[in-house]
């Protein structure tokens, strides 16, 4: 049975019971009862790290620590990439320069990935966006090192190749810097000895006794190793991109046709034979078929003096030695 309440009434002044309705009464008590729940829920929540299991705590710290290590994954991602795009312009505008090899254009560099559904199958996650994100960056970054791995193998094998071009080109003087008597005409136009006539002079004559010592000027293959009206004993070496010595008037010949020679290796002896007025050797640089100034080969064993000294003499006007 519900309490009975009463009221004082000060006119009466006697007690009157205090009448409720049922509406007042439905009302007190869903308040009552939503009061109870939300003061229920409110304490859920402010206790709720407090009621978990040690196994939903142990979740939730694996959950934490895994959002913290994909941010420094992303991070290091980061780092990564910028090291990789300051390798990429060093091959560029560095490497790839150097060996005249052609850059690496930036659109094949970091071209993208195709298909707008790659990572659907990373959806649905709490971090889906993040882990996208962070596995599209590992994809690119993964393309990028592949082409730079194949660029730095290429520059491997130009590099190689280099080094072989640079031991075959001529870069040292055919005759010992002391074994020279002079340097008797160089690469212009001379009065011919015997014809009598301007000629253009293809080659530079060093003046030398008979038998001194000529070596071949870089590495090659002996082409042609024999005797001509002109030239008298005349040796040929093929350098190879493009390059072809001839050694000429030679007393006697040390190499032997289809012989490979490397530089500084003993091919013949300075002589006086074919169209020749006095032992020296003649000797001739030549590119695809044309003939170059030699002076400009012999970087690989005269000093800057010695050069210069060098150079001066093969423009003083004069005749040739053949």
């Amino acid at each position: 049975m519900a309490k009975v309440k009463y009221y004082y009434d000060a006119d009466t002044l006697s007690y009157r019971k205090i009448d409720v309705k049922k509406s007042d009464y439905y009302k007190k008590t869903v308040f009552g009862v939503l009061s109870v729940l939300l003061t229920a829920f409110i304490g859920f929540i402010i206790f709720s790290q407090f009621l978990m299991s040690p196994n939903e705590r142990a979740i939730n710290r694996e959950n934490e620590n895994l959002k913290l290590n994909l941010d420094l994954f992303s991070k290091r991602i980061a780092e990564s990439s910028a090291v990789l795009n300051q390798l990429q312009e060093r091959d560029n505008n560095i490497y790839r320069m150097y060996f005249e090899a052609n850059p690496i254009p930036n659109e094949q560099r970091k071209a993208g990935f195709g298909g707008v559904n790659r990572y659907k199958s990373l959806d649905g996650y709490d971090n889906s966006k993040m882990i996208k994100q962070l596995t599209k960056d590992i994809d690119i970054l993964s393309k990028q090192l592949v082409i730079q791995s194949k660029s730095l193998d290429e520059i491997v094998i130009l590099a190689k190749e280099k080094e072989k071009m640079l031991a075959a080109i001529p870069a040292i003087l055919p005759v010992k810097l002391v074994d020279l008597t002079r340097m008797a005409s160089g690469y212009k136009w001379r009065m011919h000895p015997i014809l009598k006539i301007r000629k253009f002079h293809k080659g530079m004559d060093f003046t030398a006794p008979t038998g001194t010592p000529i070596y071949a000027s870089g590495n090659g293959k002996v082409i042609r190793s024999s005797r001509s009206a002109t030239y008298g004993r005349v040796v040929y070496i093929n350098h190879g991109y493009g390059y072809t010595t001839i050694y000429a008037h030679m007393s006697k010949i040390k190499a032997k046709r289809g012989q490979n020679v490397k530089r500084g290796d003993l091919i013949g002896y300075v002589g006086n034979t074919g169209r020749s007025v006095s032992a020296h050797l003649h000797y001739e640089v030549r590119k695809n078929g044309k003939a170059l100034n030699p002076i400009n080969f012999y970087y690989g064993d005269l000093t800057p003096a010695q050069f210069s000294a060098m150079q001066k003499a093969s423009e003083e006007e004069g005749q040739s030695y053949d």
